[in-house]
């Protein structure tokens, strides 16, 4: 469990809240849970093939709910005692609010609510690395843009779809992690289904933070924080991560 700024993370009968009260633009609030930052080294221990299912609803619609949220499994760039970022990867259900712009998946806004796949430690992702400051350039001439921007999706093993429910009612998200696919589901109905499957081993994580973020393949990088009008939060009903048995 993490509270950061005027971030809490309530208890209830009817499971966990994070909540974001009277959050400014002048601080970092979040209210996060996790299964990595209290863990002893190594931190992330989840791999494919699994199974994590969670009941889940907020208090505003994909409107008006402000700063970033999710749940899912990731890398944390950044980690207690080590020197050095982790390459981002990342398979979850994960929403942004303007004036987020991470324009990641070509055809798919750069905000919004999406099951979403990202590995910056695939080997073709690494080798396009070094070239990441010429593609940016390159990438601000159109055609070049249309060109090279599908290229570098699949390099970092990036997948998005945008989902079209509502927010504010209790929905059950289910995320199939297999070794060459990920598969996302909301109500037992599929959503999105991914050709890439980030390489473990992942940690856990649920949040909800006041953060925005710019990152486009044209080089436009930025990133602060908001000050959502009101209280808001993110419920967390029920949790199960299993592992899957893949009959062939």
């Amino acid at each position: 469990m993490l509270e950061q700024g005027v971030g809490r993370v309530e208890r209830s009968a009817e499971g966990v809240r994070l909540v974001l009260e009277q959050a400014t633009a002048s601080q970092y609030s979040n209210a996060q849970i996790d299964d990595y930052l209290r863990r002893k080294p190594p931190h992330f221990v989840w791999r494919p093939p699994l199974r994590m299912s969670i009941r889940a609803w907020a208090s505003h619609g994909v409107d008006d709910l402000k700063g970033t949220a999710g749940f899912g499994f990731w890398t944390q760039p950044v980690m207690p005692g080590k020197r050095l970022p982790i390459l981002p990867r990342s398979v979850w259900f994960f929403f942004s609010s303007p004036p987020s712009n991470m324009a990641l998946a070509k055809g798919v806004p750069g905000f919004g609510w999406k099951a979403a796949t990202l590995d910056a430690g695939r080997l073709p992702f690494l080798a396009l690395l070094p070239t990441a400051p010429l593609g940016f350039l390159l990438m601000r001439i159109p055609l070049l843009h249309r060109l090279l921007w599908p290229v570098g999706q699949w390099a970092g093993g990036i997948s998005e779809a945008l989902l079209g429910v509502d927010l504010r009612q209790p929905h059950t998200y289910r995320l199939d992690w297999l070794q060459a696919l990920c598969e996302f589901y909301v109500d037992d109905q599929i959503v999105h289904r991914a050709p890439f499957a980030p390489k473990g081993p992942l940690g856990f994580v649920a949040w909800l933070d006041n953060r925005w973020a710019v990152v486009t393949p044209r080089g436009n990088l930025g990133m602060g924080l908001v000050a959502p009008p009101e209280r808001q939060w993110l419920a967390l009903e029920s949790l199960s991560i299993e592992p899957l048995i893949v009959r062939r």
